[in-house]
């Protein structure tokens, strides 16, 4: 009977195990998907162009998951080795930290977190589990560690003479990768504002005011309040200019986006959008607000999935982002695709140059898809950025 027990004790242990190890595959499995489909058909000429483009994608969430970004992967939508199938030259990974239950587009609260429970489940030191300042800290880490293993796949942006760079060696013909770290939302500032410093010397260059709820900074689009910022978030967005840190809009109110572009000189970006006259949907803003993005300088990355273009295919995409030059110049479009960010896409990194096919179909310019796919985005950060 003993013995029995035992053996039953052991096999429990062991499943407890499995269950611990296979869980968070599992979870991004379920998580970020891509939509069935067989392979696209490039053309010739699509190929051609493709492979002398400089291409940039403005939000991917890849330093969430518990896999290594550098190993090719069965899951998700982003690692170095389908950038670079991709031909993608350089991507924005913002570190999320707080996702409540749910995630709506219609109205969201602060008071439940998912991310506690993914953290917890993916193993993260313990440092993690309640403070979001170190969940921020920790996936800078991730991808400081893995540039500094192979530096020859991969480098950390931080400064205009990074991009420099980085556009040097892929001219060269290197096939590096860039990687900017920007976060999803400062409720990572933990309230003090001290901690924007912080997160600048950890390597963050481009920050987000929101997610999916208010925070102390002011009201976020699929908050309850929909609130402009607030005294803190005003002492933010100065301490981020003086830095020359990016101001990413994505996720904020269209009080927030007001509050400011009144603030601020600084041209800001929207990293991972829609556009409502193309799809009417509650995570896009009013257009006029991104004419007046677009007057100031800024970028507005156009997403992949239904939220953002009502239909993921990559035709519905290129819809989108024909609206959007229509609406505000090929000069501030960029892509923005929300890879790994709890989305369902058609295509994932590697097959980005369907993109360029469906352009060229739609009698896009290859100057404009130039532009789009990546070199607006390399002009901005080399203008914007720190210098060094």
């Amino acid at each position: 009977m003993k013995t029995t027990i035992r053996w039953a004790g052991v096999a429990i242990a062991v499943l407890l195990v499995a269950v611990i190890l296979m869980l968070p595959g599992y979870l991004e499995r379920v998580t970020n998907t891509i939509v069935p489909h067989e392979p696209y058909e490039i053309s010739q000429a699509a190929a051609d162009l493709h492979k002398e483009l400089f291409v940039a994608d403005l939000h991917s969430d890849t330093l969430l998951w518990h896999r290594s970004v550098l190993r090719r992967s069965a899951r998700g939508h982003v690692d170095v080795p389908r950038l670079r199938d991709g031909n993608v030259a350089l991507q924005v990974f913002p570190a999320v930290t707080k996702s409540p239950s749910g995630m709506n587009y219609d109205q969201n609260t602060g008071d439940t977190d998912q991310i506690t429970q993914l953290v917890i489940a993916q193993r993260w030191p313990i440092r993690t589990w309640g403070s979001l300042l170190e969940r921020a800290l920790y996936q800078s880490e991730k991808l400081h560690k893995a540039a500094e293993r192979y530096p020859g796949e991969l480098t950390v942006v931080k400064s205009a003479d990074d991009i420099v760079r980085l556009l040097t060696a892929r001219v060269a013909g290197e096939q590096v990768v860039g990687g900017l770290l920007a976060i999803e939302g400062l409720h990572a500032l933990e309230g003090n504002v001290e901690n924007v410093q912080t997160l600048y010397d950890a390597g963050f260059r481009m920050m987000g005011l929101h997610h999916f709820f208010d925070n102390r900074l002011g009201g976020s689009l699929h908050g309850v309040s929909s609130a402009g910022l607030t005294p803190f978030g005003e002492e933010v967005v100065a301490r981020m200019d003086a830095l020359n840190i990016i101001i990413d809009l994505a996720h904020s109110s269209e009080a927030v986006v007001e509050d400011v572009l009144k603030l601020t000189r600084r041209p800001v970006v929207i990293s991972h959008t829609g556009v409502k006259g193309a799809c009417n949907s509650a995570r896009n803003i009013d257009d006029s607000l991104m004419r007046r993005i677009a007057r100031r300088g800024g970028l507005i990355g156009i997403g992949y999935w239904d939220g953002a273009v009502c239909d993921p295919s990559p035709e519905s995409v290129v819809r989108s982002i024909r609206y959007a030059i229509d609406l505000v110049g090929a000069d501030h479009v960029a892509l923005g695709s929300d890879y790994d960010g709890a989305t369902a896409v058609a295509f994932d990194t590697s097959e980005v140059a369907v993109l360029t096919e469906e352009m060229l179909k739609a009698g896009f310019t290859q100057e404009e898809i130039r532009k789009v796919m990546g070199d607006n985005v390399a002009l901005f950060l080399s203008k914007f950025l720190p210098a060094s």
